[in-house]
């Protein structure tokens, strides 16, 4: 599955079906110098052949934060890719080669994202805003028409709702959200949309009734999170002892 985006920076859009895991290509019109968002270890050479036919050279494999349903590509990329450079939010406390904090950019070309805080689904979380506020890619933070769960890996309710209504609800109304995951089928969102409707966080609900709805989600381990954490916290692959 792929989609183009319509915004300032290219992006194409690829799904991995297993865990439904979101992976973005973004890359410069002019230099074709690129990063990929959240790449998923079992669809790296499907990331490798789209970013070959577009003709785009990465420089860095970024991730939202350390995901608990499936193993970063990151480590894999780095392995074949010249130069490629691992990135990860400092407070994920992740391997990595860059490890950014709120406010630092990545640049690609003459464009590029600046990395927003936003813990709650873990402590690490953080969300990429294109230079233009056209797009920004949230991760677990915030899903379409939900968000990710925050009883595990140091999340937590009341951060994430705060994470979210300061650090995206206050993006332009028309930018576009691209999640790490969706289980519907569908795409992306806007920052109006997920402010007014957004059954968790949107409308008029107060923090103190996501806490509750948060508490009592009642949701089972995810099948992979004794093997994908691990993995994650060292950039997807383990060095040989």
């Amino acid at each position: 599955m792929e989609k183009q985006s319509t915004t300032g920076i290219p992006v194409k859009q690829l799904f991995d079906e297993a865990s439904s895991t979101y992976t973005y290509l973004l890359w410069c019109p002019k230099t074709m110098e690129g990063i990929l968002i959240d790449p998923v270890d079992v669809q790296v050479e499907r990331d490798l052949k789209v970013v070959s036919e577009i003709g785009v050279k990465l420089l860095y494999g970024l991730n939202t934060h350390a995901h608990a349903d499936h193993i970063t590509g990151t480590g894999i990329l780095k392995t074949k890719v010249e130069n490629l450079k691992s990135v990860i939010s400092k407070a994920s406390e992740a391997k990595a080669d860059i490890h950014v904090e709120p406010g630092d950019k990545i640049v690609f070309g003459e464009r590029s994202i600046t990395v927003r805080a936003t813990p709650g689904h873990t402590a690490g979380c953080c969300s990429f805003v294109t230079d233009d506020e056209m797009a920004v890619f949230t991760g677990d933070a915030l899903l379409i028409q939900g968000c990710g769960r925050t009883d595990f890996q140091g999340g937590s309710p009341s951060t994430l709702y705060d994470s979210v209504h300061s650090q995206l609800f206050t993006l332009p109304h028309e930018c576009v959200v691209y999640p790490a995951h969706d289980y519907k089928g569908r795409f992306s969102s806007k920052i109006e949309t997920e402010k007014a409707t957004n059954p968790r966080l949107g409308g008029t609900k107060t923090k103190q009734e996501f806490i509750e709805i948060m508490n009592n989600l009642n949701l089972s381990v995810p099948k992979k999170i004794d093997v994908a954490v691990p993995a994650n916290m060292v950039c997807g692959v383990f060095e040989a002892e």
